[in-house]
C-alpha cells in the first residue's frame, strides 16, 4: 500500500524565519520587515504598467495612506496605520486582480480577513476595521486606482472613470509616489512611512 500523503503545507516561511499559518495566522508570526519585503515585490496591475520596474503594492499602500490624509487631514495615527496596512495580507497571498477575485469567490476573502486581523493585532490595532475608516480607505483606494490606471497602467480617463470613479479631491504632491521603483527602494519607502506613523502613535497625548 502506498504511504498516505502528508497534510498539505498551509504556512508561508518568511525570510525572518517566521512561519505564518494561512489557516490560523498568529500575530506573533507577523513582522513588519517581512510585510515590507513582500509587498515591495508584489506587482500592482499584474505587472501591466509602464517603466522598467513594477509598481509595487508597497508603493500603492503609501500612496493610499497619503490620499486618505488628503481626504481627511485629521485622521488619527492609528487609522493612518490601518490604511497603510490595508493591503498587507498581500505579502502572503499576492495581489489578485479584482476580476479573478470575482471568479474564485468568498474563500479568498475569508483567508484575507484572517490575515488582516492577525496583522492588525500584531501592531496593537483593532482586528476589525471600523466602518467609517473602511469607507475612507475604500475612497482613497479607488482614487489611487484611478491615478495609477491613467498614469501608468494604460487606461484612458473615461475608461478609468467608468471602473473606479473620478477622485473627488485634487491630488497634490503625488509625483514622488508615481514612479515605479526598484524593490529595495519601495521596501525602504514603506518602512520609513511605517516608522513615522508608529512614532506618532506612541506620542503622549497633549
Amino acid at each position: 500500500m502506498a504511504p498516505r500523503d502528508k497534510a498539505a503545507r498551509a504556512f508561508q516561511r518568511m525570510l525572518s524565519g517566521r512561519r505564518l499559518d494561512l489557516l490560523d495566522p498568529s500575530p506573533l508570526d507577523v513582522e513588519i520587515e517581512d510585510i515590507a519585503h513582500g509587498l515591495a515585490r508584489v506587482a500592482r496591475w499584474n505587472g501591466q504598467t509602464q517603466g522598467p520596474h513594477i509598481f509595487s503594492v508597497a508603493q500603492h499602500s503609501v500612496l493610499v495612506e497619503h490620499i486618505a490624509g488628503a481626504i481627511d487631514p485629521g485622521i488619527p495615527a492609528r487609522w493612518r496605520m490601518m490604511v497603510l496596512l490595508h493591503d498587507a495580507p498581500e505579502y502572503v497571498i499576492g495581489d489578485m486582480i479584482s476580476p479573478f477575485k470575482t471568479v474564485i469567490g468568498d474563500n479568498y476573502k475569508a483567508v484575507e480577513e484572517r490575515l488582516q486581523g492577525a496583522i492588525h493585532l500584531r501592531f496593537s490595532l483593532p482586528a476589525v476595521t471600523p466602518a467609517a475608516l473602511k469607507k475612507l480607505c475604500k475612497d482613497a483606494d479607488k482614487a489611487s486606482a484611478f491615478i495609477e490606471a491613467t498614469r501608468i497602467a494604460g487606461f484612458n480617463v473615461a475608461e478609468a472613470e467608468q471602473f473606479f470613479g473620478r477622485p473627488k479631491i485634487a491630488m497634490r504632491n503625488i509625483e514622488s509616489f508615481m514612479q515605479p521603483m526598484e524593490s529595495g527602494h519601495a521596501e525602504t519607502l514603506f518602512l520609513k512611512r511605517f516608522g513615522e506613523i508608529e512614532a506618532a502613535m506612541n506620542e503622549p497625548p497633549n
